[in-house]
């Protein structure tokens, strides 16, 4: 019975040290970086990282292609007063040459809603923002019907304007993907063959 008892006290001392509220330290960690990793935020500035040899600039590397974008442009922006990548996209042939009632459908859409407005419904430079010269639009668009410097332009070098901008257009590269963009092209010189 004694021994019972003794035991008893015993586990009953170890149960309440091991509950107590005693706070243990390491002497050391080993890895800290992996024991206490920094989170990083995808848009926050990160130069402080260049201090311990991280180099991050949230941007893709050069030559990534997203994800369900099949058709990579081979021709970068042309620095300022130099023409070469805009002379050599006329190469380049749409992919998108043909397109079905439906794409027809929708880039005629897209062209509406991102080129109408200055192009006009008819493309004849004549959208909402000109208005015969009554618009708040200082410059007359361009006219891609009845102008045959638009209607002999190859597809390449439209799509290097809508992709970089070109004159007083800017870039609809954010407003629209380069399947779109190639779409609306097709839209552009289909309607271009049926004015003639």
């Amino acid at each position: 019975m004694k021994k019972l008892s003794i035991i008893a006290c015993l586990t009953l001392a170890v149960v309440i040290v091991s509950c107590s509220d005693i706070k243990r330290k390491p002497n050391s960690t080993y890895m800290p970086d992996m024991a206490y990793s920094r989170a990083y935020e995808t848009y926050a500035d990160h130069s402080n990282l260049k201090d311990s040899g991280i180099n991050y600039n949230n941007m893709p590397v050069a030559g990534t292609i997203a994800r369900g974008e099949e058709y990579p442009f081979p021709y970068t922006m042309d620095a300022a007063g130099d023409t070469t990548n805009y002379h050599a996209s006329k190469s380049v042939v749409n992919p998108f040459d043909s397109l079905s009632e439906v794409e027809t459908v929708e880039a005629e859409r897209i062209y509406l809603v991102n080129c109408g407005i200055c192009h006009g419904k008819k493309l004849d430079g004549n959208g909402p923002l000109w208005k015969d010269g009554n618009g708040p639009y200082p410059a007359a668009p361009a006219n891609l019907i009845g102008n045959a410097k638009y209607v002999n332009m190859p597809a390449g070098q439209m799509f290097y304007s809508l992709a970089y901008g070109k004159n007083t257009m800017g870039s609809y590269a954010s407003q629209m993907t380069r399947k779109q963009r190639w779409q609306v092209i097709a839209y552009i010189k289909n309607k271009q063959k049926n004015k003639q």
